[in-house]
């Protein structure tokens, strides 16, 4: 703790960020995107399926609520928790509002992922190892002034990942993996300070990690993160580290094996990967991280010589080794993002402690080039939104068309108004940042974020009904239903998951594994891609083919509906029995 500190801070560099246009700009970020959109390809639809069987499950069968199925097979993952949230929000929900009440505990759960990273930084940053040089005259950064300016600027680092936006808007397990590692950074980040609080969120994370699918990488954040703590010198004024703390943290860690081991949920799906897959971890990491990677990486760079003892440093061992396990799981799982996005709160939180040691030239570059992409991005919005409604420019206007062919625009005077408030909040930004006014140390994450929220915002409400249009089996499912009318049975087979929820969802019928035709199911669908393979044995069980559904000009995803090859034969009435 002699090393000293690259953070060079005055108290004039720590004003606070004013609270209601910080909580506008989360709610603005939370809200868009749940609300108004239809459940998407694929995973976000599989999950919504998971949820309804659980929920709904077909007449004379039982759901089994831990194991979970769609079309008979069990979720690869075992996530049990996120699917009986969702479950749960849906047996309260009139019918047509299913999806809509699914999302709402996934709302709550993006939610405390944001105030978590924000308090675990505003914890770290009190640590004495991360307070800023002492003047010799006073008048350097107090201690909780400077604490809060970089837990806000964690936070807007987090809202700024281009990573974070779709995937953290899904209702699937990554987006309750992604809650549930924030609360184990934040309980391991304030400890010993608030002892119950503390260990109750790594208690609620842990187990709630392992019950979402990722018992392996709870283990490893409790463990690793308990062992960092433990020897990292305490702060008198928060506690000291006592062996009941430890030893309740132990106690912890003996839980998510116990729970992993009783519900079977070990899985271990090491993929082997060749060197051409760094250049793969590196183009996903480059910008699904963007523009918080940058940061941290300078942040360990000006803080290089406390890296030598890390383990002196929570404030930067603890984010570091949530990335580093993040990172390692992203590699040995198939180089999937939405394992990566469990990293985000860590790089988040050491791109917040780069704030205080950014050159002024640095800190411009970043607003100019942030200004520059976002405003481009939100003016493209815009002119391609303008052409699908009036046909004008006609070259952007038929580029829409070619690209959704089938889609018809319709006018929104609620998105069409919430969308130009945006705008307006955003000219008045870029008119504050660049105008002459007091520094602080969040600056420079401003118009990062803003803009970040602005184009999410914007797509989620000009967009909406194109994104759903070509993202959503709805079209699809409305083809099939012209063809099966009033059915509320059908046969299945060689279907995905995606597509057999959307079923479930969007035509709200009761679906059965493919067998002889009958009264009660008498049609059958089935993806075009495993005709070769099924079209002999559909034929010797009494199918024809019908009708095809897809949407103009769609090549994949093209459903195939078949018919009895002979007329059923209506089952004979059973006789009325005599009356006295």
């Amino acid at each position: 703790m002699n090393l000293p500190t690259p953070a060079i801070v005055a108290q004039s560099a720590v004003r606070r960020l004013p609270r209601l246009a910080l909580l506008l700009l989360c709610v603005s970020y939370v809200l868009a995107g749940f609300w108004g959109r239809a459940p998407w390809k694929s995973q976000d639809l599989e999950s919504l399926g998971y949820m309804l069987q659980l929920a709904q499950p077909a007449l004379g069968e039982t759901a089994n609520w831990f194991r979970p199925t769609l079309l008979g097979q069990h979720d690869p993952q075992l996530a049990l928790l996120p699917y009986w949230l969702g479950a749960g929000f849906i047996k309260w929900a009139p019918q047509g509002w299913e999806d809509v009440l699914a999302r709402l505990p996934f709302v709550g759960m993006l939610g405390l992922t944001l105030a978590a990273t924000w308090y675990a930084v505003y914890a770290l940053a009190r640590h004495p190892a991360a307070q800023p040089v002492a003047f010799a005259f006073g008048g350097e950064a107090k201690p909780s002034d400077y604490a809060r300016a970089l837990a806000d600027g964690s936070l807007l680092a987090l809202l700024a990942c281009l990573g974070l936006a779709r995937l953290a808007h899904e209702a699937t397990p990554a987006l309750s993996q992604l809650c549930f590692a924030s609360l184990i950074f934040v309980g391991l980040s304030t400890l010993p300070r608030w002892r119950l609080q503390s260990g109750l969120a790594v208690a609620a994370g842990m187990l709630g990690l392992t019950l979402s699918g990722a018992p392996s990488v709870a283990l490893w954040l409790g463990v690793g993160g308990s062992l960092i703590r433990a020897l990292a010198p305490t702060d008198p004024a928060q506690g000291r580290m006592r062996m009941l703390d430890l030893g309740l943290l132990a106690l912890l860690c003996l839980l998510c094996v116990t729970t992993a081991g009783a519900l079977d949920l070990w899985r271990w799906r090491v993929v082997p990967h060749e060197m051409a897959d760094v250049h793969i971890l590196a183009k996903l990491m480059l910008w699904f991280t963007w523009p918080a990677w940058p940061l941290a990486l300078w942040s360990l760079w000006r803080w290089r010589a406390q890296l030598i003892q890390a383990w002196r440093y929570p404030h930067l061992a603890l984010p570091l080794w949530f990335v580093v396990v993040t990172v390692g799981a992203t590699w040995l799982t198939g180089l999937s993002d939405r394992a990566l996005l469990l990293a985000l709160p860590g790089i988040a939180a050491l791109a917040a402690f780069a704030l205080p040691t950014l050159r002024r030239s640095l800190g411009a570059l970043i607003d100019w080039f942030t200004l520059l992409f976002f405003s481009f991005c939100a003016l493209a919005i815009w002119v391609i939104w303008v052409a699908m409604q009036t046909g004008a420019p006609p070259k952007i206007a038929a580029n829409v068309t070619k690209l959704a062919p089938g889609f018809l625009p319709e006018f929104s005077l609620l998105a069409f108004g919430l969308s130009l408030l945006a705008t307006l909040a955003w000219v008045w930004l870029v008119k504050w940042r660049i105008g002459h006014h007091r520094a602080a140390l969040w600056k420079s994450m401003v118009l990062p974020a803003s803009g970040a929220v602005l184009c999410w915002l914007l797509l989620m409400s000009l967009w909406m009904p194109l994104l759903n249009f070509a993202r959503s089996y709805g079209p699809t499912v409305q083809k099939v239903q012209l063809v099966t009318g009033t059915a509320r049975c059908l046969q299945y087979a060689g279907i995905s998951q995606a597509q057999g929820a959307a079923l479930l969802f969007h035509a709200r019928v009761r679906l059965k594994a493919a067998t002889t035709p009958s009264a009660q199911c008498p049609w059958l669908v089935m993806d075009e891609k495993n005709l070769p393979l099924l079209e002999d044995r559909l034929q010797d069980l009494g199918w024809t083919l019908e009708a095809t559904a897809a949407r103009l000009g769609e090549r994949s995803d093209r459903l195939l509906i078949f018919r009895p090859a002979q007329p059923i034969q209506a089952t004979p009435a059973l006789p009325e029995p005599a009356k006295n």
